[in-house]
């Protein structure tokens, strides 16, 4: 029979999905079959499986950690914020609609035969189920109906490790109001707690961890330190975006938007001892960089007002004009065009002009395009020229289409969905570069020649720069995370926890 275990959390961003991750690969590494599973997941971060549905990155990674291709059996619903109040909601990989959560919380009732029917398929594929929480268990205001915590994990009949963040403060405090929040049988679950982010001497901690064990009844199975281990991030809460970046060789800028998201795309880049990635929120922080690439959304045309309306499109345009090399990805790729048509009310409505620096006009369809591909870059000229002819992997999840491009392609694609033919992509017009493919940098040597060509164009040697194997890379950190939860978490804990369950009494 197939065992489970559930991470949940004091609140977002206390590190579930890190430890669900962690715990994925220490029981592939111990010779189980293991899957990770989170039956709601809110990000604007997600992938595409190789059957053309989509769900959220952090199962991806956490698919990744465990040695198994991404199912969207994994993530079988997926809310993508489209605004303050509404969403995208997709479910088992397609999109139903966008809803405002007043809809959503009565709709999300008929979800649960679909989560369990998905959660009951994987458990036949697999000896153990490692299921992660979402938020908080103890936001009284959305437990009824609940199907993501509590509920889930009465579901799976999984007991639960409740993780909860010390970097933010107040670690003990958010552990006990926790579980006085829940109800008795839900108490019941928790089978152990889980201080994560720690930084300093744990023996400080000892006297604080006897007296929540005293409080709660919960033992403490382990005091996680903060792990510099880099994993592609769920979500806008993470912390790359702030980090302080030395300005390197070739200075490349990001436009950290709104909605910003699939901002995976340019981890890849952060690798290269060359480069200095920059997330940039406002003029002043813009800089001279030698790359500006503007990312994808998911509003494009409120975000394409965000930056009409606090003077970075104004700045992109300078750049441009001075032959600085802009590349926009899929959302980003848009806003380079002439025009945004809004016809079906999927985003903002209406019609809005682009920045007009390539030959494409934008209309938002009312079916999503979803599917991996794989293609090469056509022959480029100007700078980048250097990435002609170069094959990738990646894929296409956007609502817009550009039909009547009149731009010249930037890549050649196949799509791996089973369609066949190969079909143009994207646009190049001198010094302006879009494309609608994610993950357009990740193969090994993409990245590389996109440096190098900077690098020509300063007249720097640029034979040095090595290749990266951003799979072997990733594949590496999930080992390190492994290990340092393994040094750090009790694991005979655990595999008891797994062993006996929930009992009889829940």
């Amino acid at each position: 029979m197939t065992k489970a275990i559930m991470i949940q959390g004091t609140a977002s961003n206390a590190g579930k999905s890190l430890i669900t991750a962690g715990l994925c690969r220490i029981l592939a590494q111990d010779g189980y079959s293991v899957a990770p599973f989170k039956s709601q997941n809110m990000a604007l971060n997600s992938f595409i499986t190789g059957e053309g549905l989509e769900m959220g990155r952090a199962q991806v990674v956490q698919a990744e950690a465990a040695g198994l291709e991404p199912s969207v059996l994994m993530n079988p619903v997926l809310l993508k914020p489209t605004s303050d109040r509404g969403s995208q909601v997709i479910v088992q990989g397609e999109v139903v609609g966008t809803m405002t959560a007043a809809e959503y919380f009565r709709y999300k009732v008929s979800l649960v035969p679909i989560i369990r029917k998905a959660y009951q398929a994987l458990a036949q594929k697999h000896e153990i189920i490692v299921i992660e929480g979402a938020g908080s268990p103890a936001e009284i205001n959305l437990k009824e109906q609940d199907i993501v915590n509590m509920g889930m994990a009465r579901i799976a009949r999984a007991p639960v490790l409740l993780v909860a963040d010390i970097d933010r403060g107040g670690v003990f405090a958010s552990l006990y109001g926790t579980v006085m929040l829940l109800e008795e049988d839900e108490r019941k679950l928790i089978k152990g707690s889980v201080i994560n982010k720690f930084r300093g001497d744990p023996e400080i901690l000892k006297p604080g961890l006897t007296m929540i064990e005293a409080k709660t009844g919960i033992p403490v199975l382990g005091t996680v330190p903060y792990l510099a281990i880099d994993l592609e991030d769920e979500d806008s809460l993470a912390d790359r975006f702030d980090r302080e970046k030395t300005v390197r060789t070739v200075d490349i800028a990001v436009l950290k938007l709104p909605r910003l998201s699939n901002f995976t795309d340019f981890n890849v880049l952060e690798l290269l001892p060359e480069v200095s990635l920059r997330y940039v929120r406002k003029t002043s922080e813009f800089g001279n960089p030698d790359l500006i690439i503007i990312p994808g959304t998911k509003n494009t045309m409120g975000d394409l007002l965000w930056l009409r309306q606090n003077g970075l499109e104004a700045e992109i345009q300078k750049f441009a004009a001075r032959g600085a090399v802009i590349f926009g990805i899929c959302g980003g790729y848009q806003m380079l065009g002439h025009t945004l048509e809004d016809p079906y009310g999927v985003e903002h409505g209406g019609t809005l002009a682009g920045m007009g620096l390539l030959d494409i006009s934008t209309v938002f369809a009312s079916a999503k395009t979803r599917t991996q591909v794989r293609g090469r870059f056509t022959r480029l000229e100007g700078i980048l020229e250097g990435l002609s002819g170069i094959p990738f992997h990646g894929y296409e999840i956007h609502m817009g289409i550009s039909p009547d491009s009149l731009a010249l392609p930037l890549t050649l694609l196949e799509d791996l969905s089973g369609s066949a033919g190969k079909k143009a992509d994207g646009g190049q017009k001198g010094n302006i570069f879009g494309s609608y493919v994610h993950g357009i940098f990740d193969d090994e040597g993409v990245a590389q020649a996109l440096v190098r060509c900077f690098l020509k164009s300063k007249g720097i040697e640029e034979t040095g720069v090595g290749p990266v194997n951003y799979r072997a890379y990733k594949d590496g950190q999930y080992n390190l995370l492994a290990e340092a939860l393994r040094q750090t978490l009790d694991m005979d804990a655990i595999y008891t926890i797994l062993e006996e369950g929930i009992g009889q009494d829940v």
